[in-house]
């Protein structure tokens, strides 16, 4: 059987609004919500987020993601 996966993009920089994933929306980061809302969904078996950001990437694991760093140069 196969799995499904979420795949969340969080590039931790910004042109129009800097480190928005890490903006407080309603009391918890932009990427919270994202996050919380694939663990929701059950047919999904795994929720990962792409991140070239370690303070994104502290942020995806503390809300149960699992985390894909990703070389700077990809983020674009």
């Amino acid at each position: 059987m196969a799995s499904t996966i979420s795949i969340i993009p969080a590039r931790g920089g910004s042109k129009r609004v800097p480190r928005k994933n890490l903006l407080d929306l309603g009391g918890k980061p932009l990427l919270a919500w994202s996050i919380e809302t694939s663990l929701k969904c059950r047919g999904i078996q795994r929720h990962i987020v792409s991140t070239d950001s370690e303070e994104v990437a502290d942020i995806a694991r503390e809300y149960g993601a699992e985390v894909m760093m990703r070389p700077a140069e990809l983020a674009t």
